[in-house]
């Protein structure tokens, strides 16, 4: 199932494959649940509750993912969102609270998911940018981190490594190039050694 793309995994969903939906959940219940968690305002149950709700229509309903209408992943947070605004209204009835009118909610939800998909997408991005550091050598992860997530600069890091700053550039080209061909192999869908 890894091997498979998304849409090989919905069209196996849609003829009630199992291994499919897990392989599914393996790659998305992160990123939706850091999202649904958002939404929630931090309450674990009901992010939860939502995460399960998505995976459940997932494996029953006919809709399907289109591709040609954008990627998987924003599909599934547009499910979510629809999900977890459900059950805010559910909820709402339930406890005799005033239901939010629709603008309001869509006013609320705008306002929201603006600020949380970009946070879902740098999440996504991250999540993604680690998968890919476990196929550098430990050098290569230790200039990334070093780089990117700490900043420091090249120089600092030549003098920290105790390396001549060409072998730290040298390195930095080999890095990128290889996450370069691990991100072109990952969307194509043909990455090795899944």
């Amino acid at each position: 199932m890894k091997s498979k793309t998304d849409e090989e995994l919905i069209g196996l969903i849609v003829q009630k494959h199992r291994p499919a939906l897990e392989e599914l959940y393996d790659r998305y219940a992160k990123l939706i649940y850091s999202f649904s968690y958002k939404i929630a305002k931090g309450d674990t149950d009901k992010t939860k509750e939502i995460v399960q709700h998505v995976f459940l229509r997932l494996w029953t309903t006919k809709s399907t993912y289109n591709p040609a209408k954008g990627q998987l992943a924003n599909w599934l947070l547009t499910i979510t969102r629809n999900i977890a605004i459900d059950l805010i209204r559910k909820e709402q009835k339930h406890n005799g609270t005033i239901p939010l009118e629709l603008n309001d909610m869509v006013q609320i939800q705008g306002q929201q998911s603006e600020d949380v998909l970009q946070q879902v997408s740098r999440n996504l991005l991250k999540q993604q940018i680690q998968e890919a550091k476990r196929h550098l050598s430990e050098p290569q992860q230790r200039l990334i981190n070093l780089l990117y997530w700490e900043g420091y600069s090249l120089s600092e890091i030549a003098e920290i490594e105790q390396k001549p700053l060409g072998t730290i550039k040298s390195r930095l080209h080999q890095t990128l190039k290889k996450l370069r061909n691990y991100f072109s192999e990952e969307k194509g869908g043909v990455r090795h050694g899944k």
